[in-house]
Protein backbone atom coordinates (compact mmCIF):
# COMPACT_ATOMS: atom_id res chain seq x y z
CA UNK A 1 0.00 0.00 0.00
CA UNK A 2 1.08 3.67 -0.20
CA UNK A 3 0.53 5.65 3.15
CA UNK A 4 1.31 9.06 3.84
CA UNK A 5 3.17 9.91 7.05
CA UNK A 6 2.97 13.22 8.91
CA UNK A 7 6.01 13.39 11.36
CA UNK A 8 9.33 11.57 11.12
CA UNK A 9 10.46 12.10 14.75
CA UNK A 10 11.62 8.82 16.12
CA UNK A 11 8.13 6.60 16.33
CA UNK A 12 6.97 8.35 13.12
CA UNK A 13 10.37 7.89 11.11
CA UNK A 14 10.69 4.09 12.14
CA UNK A 15 6.79 3.41 11.30
CA UNK A 16 8.09 4.45 8.05
CA UNK A 17 11.34 2.01 7.95
CA UNK A 18 8.84 -0.82 9.22
CA UNK A 19 6.32 -0.61 6.89
CA UNK A 20 8.99 0.51 3.34
CA UNK A 21 11.02 -3.03 4.98
CA UNK A 22 7.76 -4.96 4.20
CA UNK A 23 7.56 -3.25 0.68
CA UNK A 24 4.48 -0.41 1.36
CA UNK A 25 5.41 3.08 -0.15
CA UNK A 26 5.61 6.16 1.84
CA UNK A 27 5.28 9.53 1.38
CA UNK A 28 6.76 11.61 4.16
CA UNK A 29 6.83 15.34 5.29
CA UNK A 30 7.88 16.81 8.23
CA UNK A 31 8.65 20.03 9.24
CA UNK A 32 12.61 18.97 9.40
CA UNK A 33 14.03 19.15 6.13
CA UNK A 34 16.67 16.71 7.43
CA UNK A 35 14.62 14.27 9.30
CA UNK A 36 12.73 13.71 5.86
CA UNK A 37 16.18 13.44 3.33
CA UNK A 38 17.15 10.85 5.44
CA UNK A 39 14.09 8.66 5.16
CA UNK A 40 14.41 9.79 1.57
CA UNK A 41 17.66 8.12 1.26
CA UNK A 42 16.34 5.17 2.47
CA UNK A 43 13.75 4.77 0.00
CA UNK A 44 10.67 7.19 1.27
CA UNK A 45 9.39 10.23 -1.15
CA UNK A 46 9.81 13.27 0.64
CA UNK A 47 7.59 16.21 0.33
CA UNK A 48 8.20 19.94 1.20
CA UNK A 49 4.52 20.40 2.06
CA UNK A 50 1.09 18.87 2.92
CA UNK A 51 0.01 20.08 -0.29
CA UNK A 52 2.40 18.35 -1.97
CA UNK A 53 1.75 14.83 0.31
CA UNK A 54 -1.61 14.86 -0.65
CA UNK A 55 -0.58 14.96 -4.48
CA UNK A 56 1.33 12.06 -4.43
CA UNK A 57 -0.85 9.71 -3.32
CA UNK A 58 -3.77 8.36 -5.23
CA UNK A 59 -7.73 8.10 -3.80
CA UNK A 60 -8.55 6.63 -1.48
CA UNK A 61 -5.41 8.48 0.48
CA UNK A 62 -4.59 7.31 3.73
CA UNK A 63 -2.19 9.67 5.76
CA UNK A 64 -0.97 8.69 9.36
CA UNK A 65 -0.55 11.62 11.13
CA UNK A 66 2.10 11.09 14.02
CA UNK A 67 3.03 14.79 15.90
CA UNK A 68 2.97 15.88 19.29
CA UNK A 69 -0.70 16.22 20.97
CA UNK A 70 -0.58 19.54 21.34
CA UNK A 71 0.04 19.81 16.97
CA UNK A 72 -2.65 17.08 16.23
CA UNK A 73 -5.74 19.43 16.00
CA UNK A 74 -3.64 21.95 13.39
CA UNK A 75 -2.29 19.06 11.00
CA UNK A 76 -5.56 17.29 11.10
CA UNK A 77 -7.51 20.64 9.94
CA UNK A 78 -4.77 21.95 7.16
CA UNK A 79 -4.52 17.87 5.75
CA UNK A 80 -8.02 17.90 5.89
CA UNK A 81 -8.41 20.77 3.77
CA UNK A 82 -6.65 19.18 1.30
CA UNK A 83 -8.13 15.75 0.99
CA UNK A 84 -11.41 14.26 -0.29
CA UNK A 85 -14.25 12.13 0.81
CA UNK A 86 -13.28 8.47 1.01
CA UNK A 87 -9.66 9.89 2.41
CA UNK A 88 -8.71 8.64 5.81
CA UNK A 89 -6.51 10.07 8.45
CA UNK A 90 -5.06 8.02 11.05
CA UNK A 91 -3.88 9.78 14.29
CA UNK A 92 -1.30 7.92 15.73
CA UNK A 93 -0.30 9.96 18.66
CA UNK A 94 -1.51 10.48 21.78
CA UNK A 95 -4.50 12.65 21.66
CA UNK A 96 -6.48 13.07 24.64
CA UNK A 97 -9.36 10.85 23.67
CA UNK A 98 -12.15 13.43 23.21
CA UNK A 99 -10.37 15.50 21.11
CA UNK A 100 -10.53 12.56 18.70
CA UNK A 101 -13.98 11.68 19.13
CA UNK A 102 -14.95 15.55 17.74
CA UNK A 103 -12.11 15.27 15.25
CA UNK A 104 -13.69 12.10 13.85
CA UNK A 105 -17.05 13.70 13.65
CA UNK A 106 -16.29 17.09 12.07
CA UNK A 107 -14.37 14.96 9.12
CA UNK A 108 -16.94 12.68 8.77
CA UNK A 109 -19.39 15.40 7.88
CA UNK A 110 -17.14 16.05 4.84
CA UNK A 111 -16.92 12.10 3.88
CA UNK A 112 -13.28 11.99 5.26
CA UNK A 113 -12.83 9.03 7.67
CA UNK A 114 -10.26 9.38 11.33
CA UNK A 115 -8.85 6.52 12.61
CA UNK A 116 -7.44 6.95 15.97
CA UNK A 117 -4.62 4.50 16.72
CA UNK A 118 -2.87 4.39 19.87
CA UNK A 119 0.26 3.29 19.00
CA UNK A 120 3.13 1.87 21.89
CA UNK A 121 6.40 0.77 20.96
CA UNK A 122 8.92 3.45 21.73
CA UNK A 123 12.03 3.45 19.99
CA UNK A 124 12.27 -0.15 20.01
CA UNK A 125 9.17 -0.54 17.83
CA UNK A 126 11.21 -0.89 14.60
CA UNK A 127 12.74 -4.04 15.28
CA UNK A 128 10.01 -5.42 17.69
CA UNK A 129 7.09 -3.74 16.46
CA UNK A 130 4.40 -1.53 17.75
CA UNK A 131 1.33 -2.57 19.66
CA UNK A 132 -1.87 -1.10 17.79
CA UNK A 133 -5.41 0.35 19.57
CA UNK A 134 -7.42 1.38 16.75
CA UNK A 135 -10.71 3.04 16.70
CA UNK A 136 -12.61 4.04 13.36
CA UNK A 137 -15.16 2.51 11.03
CA UNK A 138 -15.34 -1.59 10.55
CA UNK A 139 -14.89 -0.95 6.81
CA UNK A 140 -11.89 1.39 6.63
CA UNK A 141 -10.28 -0.65 9.28
CA UNK A 142 -10.56 -3.70 7.33
CA UNK A 143 -9.61 -1.69 4.23
CA UNK A 144 -6.13 -0.56 6.06
CA UNK A 145 -5.13 -3.96 7.57
CA UNK A 146 -2.08 -4.77 5.75
CA UNK A 147 -0.63 -1.29 7.48
CA UNK A 148 -1.90 -2.50 11.18
CA UNK A 149 -0.41 -6.42 10.33
CA UNK A 150 3.07 -4.71 9.33
CA UNK A 151 3.19 -2.19 12.31
CA UNK A 152 2.86 -4.79 14.80
CA UNK A 153 4.87 -6.95 16.00
CA UNK A 154 2.52 -10.26 14.78
CA UNK A 155 2.64 -13.61 16.76
CA UNK A 156 5.50 -14.00 18.02
CA UNK A 157 7.22 -17.34 19.66
CA UNK A 158 4.80 -17.64 22.73
CA UNK A 159 2.61 -20.63 22.99
CA UNK A 160 -1.13 -19.57 23.20
CA UNK A 161 -2.21 -20.13 26.77
CA UNK A 162 -3.75 -23.74 27.10
CA UNK A 163 -7.36 -23.97 26.05
CA UNK A 164 -7.21 -20.58 24.36
CA UNK A 165 -6.87 -20.57 20.88
CA UNK A 166 -5.90 -17.01 19.35
CA UNK A 167 -8.50 -15.51 17.39
CA UNK A 168 -8.68 -12.37 15.77
CA UNK A 169 -6.01 -9.69 15.92
CA UNK A 170 -4.89 -9.63 18.95
CA UNK A 171 -2.43 -12.18 19.54
CA UNK A 172 -0.64 -10.09 16.43
CA UNK A 173 -0.42 -6.95 18.30
CA UNK A 174 -3.00 -4.93 17.12
CA UNK A 175 -6.57 -4.98 18.03
CA UNK A 176 -9.87 -2.77 16.68
CA UNK A 177 -11.61 -1.93 19.55
CA UNK A 178 -14.75 -0.36 18.09
CA UNK A 179 -15.59 3.35 16.81
CA UNK A 180 -14.09 6.08 17.68
CA UNK A 181 -15.69 6.91 20.68
CA UNK A 182 -14.81 3.37 22.39
CA UNK A 183 -11.69 2.72 21.44
CA UNK A 184 -10.08 6.32 22.46
CA UNK A 185 -12.49 6.45 25.46
CA UNK A 186 -10.89 2.66 26.51
CA UNK A 187 -7.42 3.50 25.71
CA UNK A 188 -7.67 6.84 28.11
CA UNK A 189 -9.60 4.70 31.30
CA UNK A 190 -6.37 2.19 30.91
CA UNK A 191 -4.11 4.83 30.73
CA UNK A 192 -5.46 7.04 33.54
CA UNK A 193 -5.98 3.90 35.95
CA UNK A 194 -2.50 3.11 35.29
CA UNK A 195 -1.14 5.69 36.28
CA UNK A 196 -2.74 6.46 39.21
Amino acid sequence: MRIGMVGAGRMGANLVRRLMRAGHECVVYDVDAGAVAALEAEGAVGVTTLADLAAALDGPRHVWVMVPAGFVGAVVDDLAALLEPGDTIIDGGNSYYRDDITRAAQLAERGIHYVDCGTSGGVWGLERGYCLMIGGEDDVVARLDPIWATVAPGPGDAEPTPGREPGGTAHRGYLHCGPNELATSSRWSTTASSTG
